[in-house]
């Protein structure tokens, strides 16, 4: 099998590689997350990059996150990103199916709604706002279902 690669394909746009990401206010952690995340697929080797790139300039230098298996086809131990790795973990029981934990060098953690995919614009938009609200409560499994009984897609 020969694979042909189109040499003349477009590389994706700087908007189309920035992650889609929305953090509470620096200093506040009374919310129950600190924000979320909207990757365009389910890989962790692509979507993370661009992830951890965002968050070492605004966060520090991102180098060690968690997911819960339920939601990511394939975890790899180590992710590349540029000018150093984050390696992956998993917890099938004791983390939020929808969540990404993330954890820095200074040592800080973030814990992100992970928004699906393949969700509407509007509905993203609006669970990321939630999220990223420092008067939020709810988990992220739970926005996802409120969002899905309020009339959300996924």
């Amino acid at each position: 099998m020969t694979t042909m690669f189109d040499r003349a394909a477009p590389a994706p746009s700087a908007l189309e590689s920035a992650p889609r990401l929305s953090l509470a206010p620096h200093g506040f952690r009374p919310g129950r997350l600190d924000g979320a995340w909207w990757p365009r697929s389910r890989d962790l080797l692509l979507e993370l990059p661009s992830l951890a790139a965002e968050l070492d300039a605004r966060w520090g230098r991102v180098t060690r996150i968690t997911v819960n298996p339920a939601q990511w086809p394939v975890i790899p131990r180590r992710v590349p990103v540029t000018g150093h790795t984050v390696h992956a973990g998993w917890y099938t029981t004791e983390q939020d199916e929808h969540m990404i934990m993330v954890c820095s060098y200074a040592p800080r953690r973030l814990e992100l709604l992970v928004v699906p995919p393949r969700t509407d614009s509007a509905g993203a938009v609006r669970l990321m706002a939630e999220a990223a609200d420092p008067a939020n409560t709810r988990t992220a499994g739970e926005l996802l279902a409120a969002d899905a009984v309020g009339g959300g897609t996924r």
